[in-house]
């Protein structure tokens, strides 16, 4: 543990305190918006089916926005991108937050704010190693990790106590005041930095996703660590699948909000234990075994283990499900060229959220030829499956080519 980098250390960073606490207040900003959308959507409409539409339009637009709008995070400096991203939401979630909006408006002011996300987190992600500098930033990156899953579930219970207390379009509005907070901060805080490709660079102006998925495919090392990345998301199926997988034990509403607690709460413990007790220079050789542990409990459902069983077996893969995201996304952005970083991360990015969508609904089809304990455990089982041969490809690359560290 000699020479390792703490909390402390990194805090003592300005600038991504900054950054931090920016986007601490987004993050909790969005989870208060989407249960104030879901709330108000249904009270004017009593549709279920145009309330599971809106809450959609807070996801889906992102996987168009990561494959064709992040390449803005290499052409622009990411300062200020950050900054009119998170403005523009603002202006946007406020139009959004008036009495009587039509529900086709909303619909699109709430598509656009979801289209822009990828774009502020891959000009964020790429700026962060400037930031910290590459010794700083494997702990800067567990700590945006812990961050994120916290403000998701103080931002979910939040939402849902200040709506009991005042209405939906208030808390929309605090959603808005959340956007200008962390532009103000990110404006008085960070300092200014040129593009990272300039309009002189050959090819600077060519933002050709053809040529970033060749970049994320460029060798097996590099096509490891985007595979396991979207593995897991394909094995946190349970997320997805929280409702049938209770009512096949006889439990309700309080099971399920127990079930989607359980990978937050992993992922808090496993971020932090990682980070805390994993030397730097060991953690990239560590992800093969952490994926095969992040998977292989899921399987276990196959065995019908009962709730309580279950819900840990969930907190463990939801612990090292995470620690494989955190590490795979540091080591990318290591190897990855700077000029190309933005584009590449929300790409990849774009891939996760897709198979963060796809598997509960294969898994859902599956579930009613058999039932969700083996719709669950099956994923899981060709998830481990899937973890051990990307586990064996990542070593062997790794055997000719040095592993970037921090």
């Amino acid at each position: 543990m000699a020479g390792a980098v703490s909390y402390r250390d990194v805090f003592r960073v300005p600038e991504f305190r900054a950054m931090w606490l920016a986007e601490l207040q987004s993050v909790a900003g969005d989870q208060l918006a989407r249960v104030a959308l879901s709330v108000l959507v249904f009270a004017d409409t009593g549709s279920a089916a145009l309330t599971g539409l809106t809450y959609a339009l807070t996801f889906v637009p992102s996987l168009l926005g990561g494959l064709f709008l992040t390449g803005l995070a290499d052409r622009f400096p990411r300062r200020d991108l950050i900054l009119w991203i998170d403005g523009l939401r603002g202006c946007l979630i406020l139009l959004v937050a008036i009495p009587a909006m039509p529900f086709w408006s909303l619909c699109v002011l709430v598509g656009i704010v979801s289209l822009l996300q990828p774009v502020f987190k891959s000009a964020q992600l790429a700026l962060l190693p400037d930031v910290l500098g590459e010794k700083r930033f494997g702990t800067g990156m567990a700590i945006r990790s812990i961050t994120i899953q916290s403000a998701q579930m103080a931002g979910f219970a939040g939402g849902g106590l200040l709506i009991a207390v005042f209405n939906p379009h208030v808390v929309l509005l605090l959603d808005a005041l959340t956007f200008f907070g962390s532009a103000i901060l990110i404006r008085l805080r960070l300092a200014h930095r040129p593009a990272a490709r300039t309009a002189s660079e050959p090819g600077a102006r060519d933002s050709s996703a053809g040529q970033t998925w060749r970049l994320l495919f460029a060798d097996r090392g590099m096509r490891a660590l985007v595979l396991m990345l979207w593995l897991m998301a394909l094995v946190a199926v349970y997320e997805g699948m929280a409702a049938p997988y209770a009512a096949l034990f006889g439990g309700g509403s309080v099971t399920v909000g127990l079930i989607l607690a359980a990978d937050p709460l992993g992922s808090v413990v496993g971020a932090f234990l990682f980070s805390k007790f994993v030397p730097e220079d060991r953690r990239p050789g560590l992800l093969g075994p952490l994926s095969i542990a992040a998977a292989a409990p899921v399987a276990l459902c196959l065995l019908r283990p009962g709730i309580v069983v279950s819900i840990l077996l969930f907190v463990v893969a939801g612990a090292f499900g995470t620690i494989v995201v955190m590490q795979t996304t540091t080591s990318m952005t290591l190897r990855l060229p700077d000029a190309r970083r933005g584009q590449a991360i929300g790409m990849s990015n774009s891939g996760l959220t897709t198979a963060t969508g796809v598997s509960p609904l294969f898994a859902g089809l599956l579930a009613d030829k058999t039932n969700a304990a083996t719709a669950i455990g099956v994923f899981g089982l060709a998830g481990t499956a899937a973890a051990v041969l990307l586990a064996i490809s990542w070593q062997r690359a790794n055997r000719s080519t040095p592993i970037p560290t921090a």
